[in-house]
């Protein structure tokens, strides 16, 4: 009877202190007063803000979240929310000064600490500060050594600097404590971080380093095709041909999709070689392969023009145009092999047919509000279903955009 007593007060007491921490979770002491910490997140304003963010609703997803804001001003996370969506919209300098405020609150505990000041590093990423970008992650990584957005964005940081050496050791950190599941993204990564390293290592006339970097850079991913190509480089360099021509047709026969890089290397090394139907034999069997490969349709088309052979040149070409209508290469070449022969009108007429029936050439419409393209105007979209946002899409030359004021940083060293 004494044992199933003791066992019945700890089930009550274990009871007891769930329902003590549900209390703890939903309120909190601050300065004197309980608060009701879900107050704001069980607000249909945070509801709304949070289905207007899903909506891809930017603006809309501020204003309601704000309005949650003021209900409870010490939801952490939802100024943290509204301070990630500034800096979303471009607005850095007002992003800066919301994730700065957030450091100066009392009792934040590490964790949000840290997290607040990683918001805080990806505004200044995003403002181009990139010494304060640095600082502050490195302050991550000081509060939590493990945490996996700061080191990406660190490598991230690094990669803009060119700085490979640091962006490859800090990748080797996120190796250390990646799940199993993804390391052959990290592999894929570290090869063409090895890859960079070895493209320095040419800059500094350091052939032996560099192959060195390509060769690991292939044993972490033999289909990195950038490696193989330099690979190739050095070994002709190096006047060994027939390792370079090796290193080219591997990258063609594992990434066949990434042929089109070395086919200007092989072409020209077949053509030296006196053996250009090598160079043909290999552009028709990635044709056959993949008929819809329009960069080995111009390649050959380009190789046989130069040869008079324009008539075999222009079905390539007109295949190509079939599968790749916007590429301006594919229309230089036809012109290329009009001028090489006598005008021929069936063949024009048939090039004009091609060009007329592509979707490409019709005028392209962009719904302002969703994204969702069109080739005609329509006064409602078909897919966020808002009226009158459709308007005609044109490529306009970039201009340079004023950066944003820096702020302060408490808690990071400016």
């Amino acid at each position: 009877m004494g044992s199933y007593a003791s066992f019945l007060a700890g089930l009550v007491a274990l009871l007891v202190g769930l329902a003590v921490g549900k209390a703890w979770e939903r309120y909190k002491l601050q300065e004197g007063r309980w608060i009701d910490r879900r107050r704001a997140r069980e607000s249909p304003h945070y509801v709304l803000g949070l289905n207007s963010l899903a909506a891809h609703q930017i603006d809309r997803a501020i204003s309601e979240l704000a309005e949650a804001s003021k209900l409870q001003p010490d939801a952490l996370e939802i100024d943290m929310i509204l301070g990630n969506l500034y800096r979303e919209k471009g607005q850095i300098g007002r992003a800066i000064t919301i994730h700065q405020a957030l450091l100066q609150r009392p009792r934040l505990t590490r964790l949000e600490h840290a997290y607040v000041l990683l918001c805080l590093g990806l505004d200044y990423k995003r403002g181009g500060f990139v010494d304060r970008a640095l600082e502050a992650f490195n302050e991550v990584l000081r509060l939590e050594p493990a945490n996996p957005y700061a080191l990406t964005n660190l490598q991230k940081l690094h990669e803009e600097q060119h700085q490979w050496q640091e962006a490859y050791d800090i990748r080797q950190r996120l190796v250390a404590i990646s799940e199993e599941a993804d390391q052959p993204a990290n592999r894929r990564i570290l090869a063409f971080l090895e890859n960079e390293l070895g493209r320095e290592r040419l800059k500094q006339a350091d052939a032996a380093g560099a192959l060195a970097r390509f060769k690991a850079a292939l044993e972490f991913n033999p289909r990195n095709v950038p490696a193989r190509l330099n690979l190739g480089d050095v070994r002709l360099a190096q006047g060994k041909a027939a390792e370079a021509a090796e290193a080219w047709e591997q990258a063609v026969a594992l990434a066949p999709e990434r042929a089109y890089l070395a086919f200007d290397r092989l072409e020209a090394l077949y053509g030296s070689q006196q053996n250009p139907a090598r160079f043909q034999a290999l552009c028709r069997r990635l044709i056959a392969a993949n008929p819809k490969d329009w960069r080995a349709h111009l390649a050959l088309a380009t190789h046989l023009t130069v040869r008079g052979q324009t008539q075999g040149a222009l079905e390539l070409l007109f295949e190509a145009l079939a599968h790749s209508p916007h590429a301006l290469t594919i229309h230089q070449a036809i012109w290329n092999a009009f001028v090489e022969r006598t005008p021929d009108p069936a063949l024009i007429r048939r090039y004009a047919d091609l060009t007329r029936q592509s979707a490409f050439y019709l005028d392209p419409h962009v719904c302002q509000r969703c994204h969702y393209r069109a080739t005609e105007l329509l006064w409602q979209c078909p897919h966020c279903h808002e009226w009158d946002t459709f308007v005609e899409d044109r490529i306009a030359p970039a201009q340079d955009a004023p950066g944003p004021e820096i702020a302060d940083t408490p808690g990071v060293p400016s």
